[in-house]
This record gives structure tokens, sequence and C-alpha cells, in this order.
């Protein structure tokens, strides 16, 4: 079998280093074709390539160690696994220290659905629910269940207050819940599985958002589970798939670029510039940067920034790391 690093290595080889008067290849893994790291990926390269940089996008899965030897500068991960990839814990198995955070492309809002008319409003009518049927593990996708941890935690509750059933992947839990084969799953806001399972649900008055708990207390809990995640209340609204009953707080985590700490400095600067400056052309490739808060494009975390990246922010007075 061929050995997929080696490939990998090959692959994205620098063609020339700058200053030479030949573009330095920057390599950035974009994650499998139709993904949400594909998607940023294609736009960031797009705008980059139109801006005087060099970027080549490769689809891979599982690419953080890639990103930790070196063989590819670039590539994507939410926040919660930004900071479990450095220091080894959540759902990685060992630590990765040769990577560094870029900023953030734009939030993720997610949260707990459950067909409406079991009436669970907020996270603490689960109690004492022992019966309710939970996706659980997310055999191909195994920061999900944090974002579920995280969410019981702020009611003082876990999984195993419940009845598990184990899915493999974030689309089947969601098909679980459209099926009735669980009560409850993480579903993204305006998800297209999650508004063909509520379609499903529609005698069931649909799917409705469980509301997170925010006071102090819970978002003490909550980041505990999942690091580097904030609240964001959603009001009730009829045109967006479970909040048509009522509002709640959701879970949103960072969309982060990364980088190998490795990359010249000159070239993380430069990409970050022409992201901080680009808004625009970024939402037109892909809408999700429509979102984004570029004036808060570096918030704590526990990996650490790539000195091209600070120093870009302290050139455009974006506070970093706090």
């Amino acid at each position: 079998m061929l050995d997929f690093r080696t490939i990998a290595a090959a692959g994205f080889a620098t063609l020339a280093i700058a200053g030479t008067g030949h573009a330095q290849v920057i390599s950035m893994a974009t994650g499998a074709q139709g993904s949400l790291a594909y998607n940023a990926g294609q736009a960031v390269a797009v705008v980059a390539n139109e801006n005087g940089l060099t970027v080549r996008t490769q689809p891979l899965v599982g690419y953080m160690p890639l990103l930790n030897s070196g063989e590819v500068d670039f590539g994507y991960v939410n926040g919660a696994e930004a900071a479990f990839a450095y220091t080894g814990t959540g759902n990685f198995d060992r630590a990765h220290p040769d990577v560094r955070l870029v900023g953030v492309m734009f939030p993720l809002t997610t949260g707990v659905m459950a067909p409406c008319d079991l009436g669970l409003q907020t996270v603490d009518d689960m109690a004492g629910r022992s019966d309710l049927r939970i996706a659980s593990e997310y055999t191909s996708s195994t920061i999900i269940p944090f974002y579920i941890e995280g969410v019981l935690a702020t009611g003082g509750m876990s999984y195993d207050d419940f009845t598990q059933v184990p899915v493999s992947s974030f689309v089947d839990g969601i098909n679980a819940l459209g099926d009735g084969l669980v009560d409850v799953a993480l579903v993204s806001l305006n998800a297209g599985a999650g508004q063909q399972a509520a379609v499903q649900l529609q005698d069931r008055g649909g799917l409705c958002y469980i509301s997170m708990n925010d006071g102090e207390e819970a978002f003490a809990a909550y980041t505990a589970v999942l690091p580097s995640g904030t609240i964001r209340a959603m009001p009730q609204n009829e045109s967006i798939n479970g909040l048509q009953s009522w509002g709640a707080n959701l879970v949103a985590v960072p969309w982060m670029l990364l980088a190998n700490a490795g990359v010249d400095e000159q070239v993380v600067h430069d990409l970050t510039r022409v992201i901080h400056q680009n808004q625009e052309a970024l939402t037109a490739s892909f809408g999700a940067f429509g979102n984004a808060d570029f004036s808060a494009m570096a918030p704590a975390n526990a990996m650490p920034y790539h000195p091209g990246a600070i120093r870009y922010y302290e050139e455009a007075g974006i506070p970093a790391g706090e």
C-alpha cells in the first residue's frame, strides 16, 4: 500500500521560496469535497490567488498529523478541536504541538433537537427523563458528543442520565431523529438534513431546539466540556427550523484556520491580511463568511497563534488571544 503521507508530501512540495522572484506555493488542506472545510478552503484559496498569493488546495480527511509535521501548510478545524489537538485531550489521543492558529473564519451554530411534541423547551426539561433516547458515540465524527455533553452540562446532566443510541455520523444522528429511532440529536442551524427530518416529523410538530442554560455556573460547566465555545441566543423565528415554536440558546464555536508553526511568518501575515480585508469577496464565494466578525478574529484558545498572524493583528488593532 502506498504511504499516504509520502504522497501528500510530494504533492505539496514548495516550488520556490518567497523573495526569489517566484511565488511561494502554499498548501491548504480543505477536507473532503462538499464539507465545511472544503467550502471554506476553496473560498479562501480563490480570494488569496486573486490577491497575489499562490494557494493550492487538497481535499484530505484527518489532516491534523500532516499539519503538525509540516507536510501541509494550512488547514481548518473548529475552535474546540484546535484546543483538543494542541493538548492531546478531548477527541485527540496525542498532542500536536507544532500547529498554530491563524484566525476565526466565521462562527458555527448548532444545538440539540427533539420532536416538538415532547415539550423539551430547555435542558432543564430533560431532567429525570432517563427514557429519552439520545444519539451517542458518533464514531466517524468524534467531536460531536462533546457538543451534546456541553449542552447537557449546563443543566448538570451527562450522557449517563439518558438512554444512549450509538450512531456513526452527524447526518446519521439526524436521520435517526427523523426516523424516530432517537429523541435527541445534534442538528446544526439550517442544516438540510435537519429540515428533512422535520418534514418526517410533521405530525409531531416538527423539530424544536432544546435551549441550553446560560448563567455563569452553566457557562463554566459548558466550556469545561467544550473549550472555545460560546452561547448564541436565538429568538423565536417561524422561518427557521427548530425555532418556530420558541427561541433557544444554542452552541456557538469558531471555525478556524490553522497553520504549521514552521510556515514563513510573512506568508501567514499576508494570508491573514487578505482574509481580513476581503470579507465581501469571501462571502460571494461561500455565504458563511457573511456571518464573520473580522474585528474579533483571534479569541483565546489553548492553541497559540502563529507569529505572522499576531503581527498582522497588531498592525490592524485587533486584540489577539484575549
